[in-house]
């Protein structure tokens, strides 16, 4: 007797089609060109985490930059100046400093000029 296993197929089909939901043309619809997409969406995801991460470490570094330029220094050389002032702040709450309250800034990048 020949057995098809229809509804645990069905079932097994439908819970992928369910997670390629939103995709377009047959990447929502066919099963295997579903599957194939989204495991590769599974893996844009798990580098993409990754890379958000770098891209705002990149931006904070950047604003950090042109903010400590203004003062007539270097990013390197604040952030070397840092170190030596012993002052343990990381780099998105300098970037937030640099933004937003300017005169907080101001005074660590006095602090760290005079450690230099």
């Amino acid at each position: 007797m020949r057995v098809k296993g229809g509804i645990v197929t069905r079932r097994r089909r439908k819970k992928w089609l369910k997670l390629a939901k939103g995709y377009w043309g047959h990447k929502s619809i066919g099963f295997k060109v579903a599957k194939q997409q989204v495991v590769k969406s599974w893996t844009y995801a798990f580098r993409d985490r990754k890379q958000v991460k770098r891209n705002f470490r990149k931006l904070w570094i950047a604003r950090i930059n042109a903010a400590v330029r203004e003062e007539g220094l270097t990013y390197s050389k604040f952030m070397n100046g840092i170190k030596k002032s012993n002052i343990d702040i990381n780099r998105k709450m300098l970037s937030e400093l640099a933004i937003n309250n300017k005169e907080i800034f101001n005074s660590i990048v006095e602090q760290v000029k005079k450690n230099i």
